[in-house]
């Protein structure tokens, strides 16, 4: 049971990521989510888009992190964690996400802004040209948080690991 806990902190965890990094990118632009995306919640209410697309978008994202956190946490014989000790690492990595992603987004703006970066093809017919510069800072903005998260996952995942170890080995020193 202590390794389904991790695995659903970190569901609960992206899941609460992707709806409020949802809630500030649809508010940025809409179209990112209505023309950007298949139509599936048939609504163009920047709310209820993102509440719709922060869970679907991210809950499998915490499914890949926390099968293998609690893998990395629980396995074998060193000392185990707990998901309340995993809270606080995790809670960085969505912390430094965010980061990211503001800073992605912003660059991605400003870069769209000055003609540096641009849309092409259909996409770009589809939207007027005073949406493509904020579209782009949410299509950066996004590319960010999964390029950041799963990066960010994979070194949580070796300090986990390597947290195991050391007390492991406080463990064998103490008793010697």
């Amino acid at each position: 049971m202590p390794g389904l806990a991790i695995v659903a902190m970190c569901v609960a965890a992206a899941v609460a990521y992707g709806v409020a990094h949802d809630l500030v990118t649809a508010r940025v632009c809409v179209e990112y989510f209505t023309v950007g995306h298949p139509p599936v919640f048939g609504t163009d209410d920047p709310t209820l888009l993102a509440l719709g697309w922060g869970v679907v978008a991210s809950w499998w994202v915490g499914l890949l992190l926390g099968i293998p956190l609690a893998v990395v946490a629980r396995a074998g014989s060193r000392p185990k964690r707990s998901a309340g000790s995993l809270a606080r690492p995790v809670g960085v990595l969505l912390g430094v996400t965010a980061v990211a992603a503001l800073a992605a987004g912003v660059t991605g703006y400003l870069l769209a802004r000055d003609g540096s970066v641009f849309l092409v093809g259909p996409l770009a017919d589809r939207l007027p040209p005073d949406r493509h510069a904020p579209f782009l800072a949410d299509l950066w903005a996004h590319s960010a948080s999964y390029l950041v998260g799963v990066a960010g996952g994979v070194v949580v995942l070796g300090s986990v690991w390597r947290s195991r170890g050391r007390a492991a080995r406080g463990r064998h020193a103490s008793a010697a």
